[in-house]
């Protein structure tokens, strides 16, 4: 998260009542309430952006090159030595006044190919390595899915698998949570932040409400299977792009045989629209018995709404109590 100097005269003048003294926390800002109120709309805006993590104590321009320090003694804003000129042609000084202890490269074309590798022999930091096509991916984690024999082999070749660009930025893996040997599957979309941090699918509010729900018909985690189509947290809470969830369904779809439910439920419609390959909303499609081919058998399904969805539009709960009565009923057969 980058911190800026807000300059609330510029962009909202000054206020009404300006003719009169204000109390002021520094010399540098007269309105010290607009500037608190300013940060705060601020923060409140970058966390709406799903920037919820602090990277950095200050900011950073990444578009500019290495800064190089001044020589020993010499002042930011005195004239440059011949040796300092003949470094830096194209330097920009950093910071203002006194505070200004380096200068850096203004970027030009050739240094804004981050991508590039080091040459052999320069040193430096090399650039990561630019993600695989999504065809490539795809096709590689069929090929890992199709190799996994059990649940803890597939759990590790996903701890493994660099073909999804969401591994870089989640903070681990969340692979399942219940019991694998279960007569029902539940199976959502992509995890938050809550099961980011935990490791566990539904661990947050929708969880909690998931295990309610559950708890109304008789199951709990011991007696169920939970995991998501992207075991990956997007950053934000983003939803997965196309390209994102065609990389991670032959897992979830090795994920589901191995695990051989009875009953498979969806929870919500990208869920339902990537494993049932249907088009319909998730409006539509609630409530319906469809069939989820395995390969080797069919599997009852069922599309429900998301906990999620629900904790936004509780009036939806009363259709969800309909889906998990029907889900109840087929399980007493």
């Amino acid at each position: 998260m980058i911190f800026h100097e807000i300059n609330a005269m510029t962009i909202a003048g000054p206020p009404a009542c300006a003719s009169q003294p204000l109390p002021t926390m520094n010399s540098q800002h007269p309105y010290p309430e607009i500037e608190r109120q300013e940060a705060r709309e601020l923060i409140a805006f970058y966390l709406d952006a799903g920037a919820d993590a602090l990277i950095g104590e200050a900011p950073v321009d990444r578009m500019a090159d290495e800064a190089i320090s001044l020589p020993a003694g010499e002042r930011p804003n005195s004239d440059l030595s011949a040796e300092t000129r003949s470094a830096v042609p194209e330097a920009v000084r950093v910071g203002a006044g006194d505070q200004a202890g380096r200068i850096q490269h203004s970027p030009t074309p050739d240094r804004l190919r981050r991508s590039d590798p080091t040459p052999p022999g320069e040193g430096g930091l090399r650039a990561p390595a630019a993600p695989a096509a999504p065809e490539t991916a795809v096709m590689a984690a069929r090929d890992a899915a199709r190799s996994a024999k059990t649940l803890d082999e597939l759990r590790t070749l996903l701890v493994d698998f660099k073909g999804c660009a969401l591994r870089a930025t989640a903070t681990q893996l969340v692979f399942a949570d219940g019991n694998p040997q279960g007569r029902v599957m539940f199976v959502g979309e992509a995890p938050g932040h809550d099961e980011d941090i935990i490791g566990r699918p539904f661990v947050g509010r929708s969880g909690k409400l998931l295990d309610l729900m559950m708890a109304a018909i008789g199951l709990d985690r011991s007696c169920a299977y939970i995991a998501n189509v992207v075991p990956w947290r997007p950053p934000g809470n983003r939803t997965p792009t196309p390209q994102e969830t065609a990389i991670c369904l032959p897992f979830i779809r090795r994920q589901i045989e191995l695990a051989d439910p009875d009953i498979l439920v969806c929870l919500g419609g990208p869920a339902t629209q990537t494993l049932l390959g249907i088009k319909d909303g998730i409006t539509r499609s609630r409530g319906r018995w469809l069939a989820y081919d395995t390969g080797t058998r069919e599997i009852r399904a069922l599309a429900t709404f998301h906990p999620a969805f629900l904790l936004r539009s509780p009036l939806q709960k009363r259709f969800a109590w309909r889906d998990f009565l029907a889900l109840k009923k087929a399980l007493a057969k």
